[in-house]
């Protein structure tokens, strides 16, 4: 008899900066995790692709899409589409995606079952400007960003996800890896007995 391994999506959310796409790469490269492709209107930085990094839409394009989140962001579109969703989980079972906390909230009451959120925050916040200005970010968008009600609101873990988000320190790699790693393990672990 051949067991059934239930679809999960890692949900990796927290403010811009605090390392959720070094997370969402290392959940790829050490556990096979991919990354859901979201949508942006936000115009792609050095060396990111269309279908790789995001979907780059125009404003037009990105209202065709059926979204389970979406949301503005720093003066852009951003959001998560169904379809996307389900032609990650067609290719594995185990997958991730990165949100702002907003959009978190949205999987937690589209599919609680299904989620696992890792929020990912940092002790201080005044290590972030470094952290972006290290990825190419440009000087005046960083500073939107940061300024941004959005990036504020992201640097708390939000009332609606505290009971279920296993927060994750990443002031040091080599600790907030420690804790990915113990939280991945017992997921696969839990889904494997089941």
């Amino acid at each position: 008899m051949s067991r059934t391994v239930a679809n999960k999506l890692f949900i990796i959310t927290g403010a811009s900066g605090t390392g959720k796409t070094t997370i969402s790469h290392y959940l790829r490269d050490n556990y096979g995790i991919q990354r859901v492709i979201t949508h942006t209107t936000r115009p792609p930085r050095t060396n990111e692709l269309d279908g790789r990094d995001y979907y780059f839409e125009t404003e037009a394009s990105f209202k065709q899409n059926h979204y389970i989140e979406a949301v503005s962001y720093s003066g852009y579109h951003y959001g998560s589409s169904r379809e996307a969703l389900q032609k990650a989980w067609h290719k594995q079972p185990f997958v991730s995606l990165v949100v702002e906390t907003k959009g978190a909230e949205a999987y937690a009451q589209v599919m609680p079952q299904q989620i696992v959120v890792l929020f990912i925050t940092v002790s201080n916040p005044e290590v972030l400007l470094p952290r972006l200005e290290a990825r190419g970010d440009q000087p005046a968008e960083i500073e939107k960003r940061l300024a941004s009600a959005e990036s504020k609101r992201d640097l708390q873990v939000p009332a609606a996800l505290k009971s279920i988000a296993k927060v994750i320190n990443n002031d040091h790699w080599a600790t907030a890896k420690q804790q990915i790693d113990e939280i991945i393990k017992a997921e696969i672990r839990q889904n494997c007995s089941q």
